[in-house]
């Protein structure tokens, strides 16, 4: 079993993180965070789920964890307690860029700077060109699917004009969008629940 882990208190992104990582990994059992907020905007918030992640017991017979934020909050830690691989959906997406340069197109200007920091840490060789934001209140434009995919796809190419020839969509609750939005964008898009998905798949094989 594989536990996929939201800290994001959010059971129905939860469920839809794993419906998304199941072509990948079948054997797999959700866990959402029993508290702090449904999506996390803030470097405080993100803090706060990453002490979460990293106090987490997994179930008996797991035999791996995936940490679907994408900040990676609290998987270092959670990685250094325990002898199953544990994989964040923001370090195996930064590797999946694979030499090309690349960005990241994302909803929460407050967590910039771990991004930034999380993807040049990763990256290898691949050169970082920055986030990309959609414009307005985070929130609102996260809970509309019709506000959020033009924005998302605009951040697209905007990243494409600067020059990113593949463009991660920054967030485990925005992976719904990631695929709907895939096959309009001008750069080919790393998906970072598939990503883990398939490193952790590697790595079990």
């Amino acid at each position: 079993m594989i536990l996929v882990v939201n800290p994001n208190s959010n059971a129905a992104t939860t469920a839809q993180i794993c419906a998304i990582a199941a072509p990948f990994l079948p054997d797999l059992q959700g866990w959402t965070a029993p508290r702090g907020p449904s999506v996390i905007l803030t470097p405080d918030q993100l803090a706060q789920a990453a002490d979460q992640v990293a106090l987490l017991e997994p179930p008996p017979g797991c035999r791996g964890v995936i940490v679907a934020a994408f900040g990676d909050p609290g998987a270092d830690r959670l990685a250094a307690r325990q002898s199953c691989p544990v994989i964040g959906i923001g370090a195996a997406a930064a590797r999946a860029a694979r030499g090309r340069p690349f960005a990241v197109a994302t909803t929460t200007p407050d967590l910039r700077d771990g991004i930034d920091a999380l993807m040049r840490a990763h990256a290898g060789n691949a050169p970082y060109l920055g986030c990309f934001l959609t414009p307005g209140p985070t929130l609102a434009v996260m809970s509309d699917p019709g506000r959020l995919d033009p924005a998302l796809l605009e951040a697209t190419y905007d990243a494409a004009r600067a020059g990113a020839q593949a463009v991660i969509i920054g967030g485990g609750p925005l992976a719904q969008a990631a695929e709907r939005i895939a096959a309009r964008s001008p750069v080919p898009l790393i998906r970072p629940i598939p990503e883990a998905a398939r490193l952790m798949r590697d790595l079990l094989t």
